[in-house]
């Protein structure tokens, strides 16, 4: 008879099992609207812009994230990791690298739209190609650092599933913190704070709002807000004193970004939401608009 392994100290059963639950519902859930928009954009001859490649790329690492959460939920319901301290550094990697792709992807989009609203320049494929290459590269320059002693990675709280370990605060974790946090969260920010506000005076002037300007960027912070929160304040304080379970509130919040992100540029889309309609149906777009509008 094969016995369950032992609770995770500071959980009940009932905790997690609730933290599994969220984190597989979140990763079927994000992972279906997002694989959607991938499916939708390979196959409507329609969506396939250089505006809409960089929400393909949105999509792609929010479908990574997916992955990631369905590990760790994985994990949660047997209650411990299974794949050792190797597949740990795999998971923390592929956790950072998703996110931070999915995060400069999304400043892309605001660029994008910036450029498109505010001077009425289209955007090129070699440039979106471009731009979505960097993202990417760039999110693996910063996720790879860890592996290479520039932070470390290390379990969550729960145990049963891997990322930045914050639990020491030495001067190892607090450079790298201070780099990445300018260079994955605030430029970012900042791009798509500065966009959006051009963008809004424009839509000012016209009187014509042709989205919600505030979202993407409300979005950015409600969603990794918490985290990065959490991680900032392990850089001055300990932050042990925090039961696990509060500590795991953060990546659970964390974990809701792809499917957040599929409503915000995939379904939220109104050229984009055409695409999956028919894709879905088989009925024809009668007025493909490649302006990435945002209802």
């Amino acid at each position: 008879m094969v016995t369950a392994h032992p609770l995770p100290e500071g959980f009940t059963e009932i905790e997690v099992f609730a933290i599994g639950t969220a984190l597989l519902v979140e990763a079927l859930l994000g992972f279906c609207l997002n694989g959607l928009t991938i499916i939708s954009f390979r196959k409507i001859k329609e969506l396939r812009t250089p505006s809409n490649l960089l929400v393909l790329s949105i999509a792609l690492a929010d479908c990574g994230i997916c992955i990631n959460a369905f590990i760790a939920a994985f994990s949660s319901f047997l209650r411990y990791w299974p794949y050792g301290s190797d597949g740990c550094q795999i998971h923390g990697f592929h956790g950072f690298l998703t996110a931070l792709a999915s995060i400069s992807s999304s400043a892309a989009v605001a660029w994008d739209r910036y450029h498109h609203y505010c001077t009425r320049s289209r955007l090129q494929w070699s440039t979106a190609a471009s731009m979505m290459v960097f993202a990417w590269l760039f999110a693996a320059f910063w996720s790879v650092m860890p592996l290479l002693g520039w932070g470390e990675y290390d379990y969550e709280p729960l145990r049963t599933c891997c990322t930045l370990d914050y639990s020491k605060g030495d001067r190892n974790y607090v450079t790298f913190l201070f780099a990445l946090s300018t260079f994955n969260f605030m430029i970012p920010g900042f791009i798509m704070l500065t966009a959006y506000q051009s963008i809004h005076q424009k839509f000012r002037k016209t009187g014509n709002f042709k989205f919600n300007t505030g979202l993407p960027l409300k979005t950015l912070v409600i969603c990794w807000g918490p985290y990065c929160l959490l991680c900032s304040y392990a850089a001055v304080e300990n932050v042990m004193f925090i039961p696990p379970k509060y500590r795991m509130i953060p990546a659970l919040i964390a974990k809701t970004v792809p499917t957040v992100d599929a409503f915000v540029y995939a379904l939220g889309n109104e050229n984009y939401r055409g695409g999956i309609w028919q894709f879905l149906t088989g009925q024809k777009i009668e007025k493909a608009e490649v302006d990435n509008k945002t209802k």
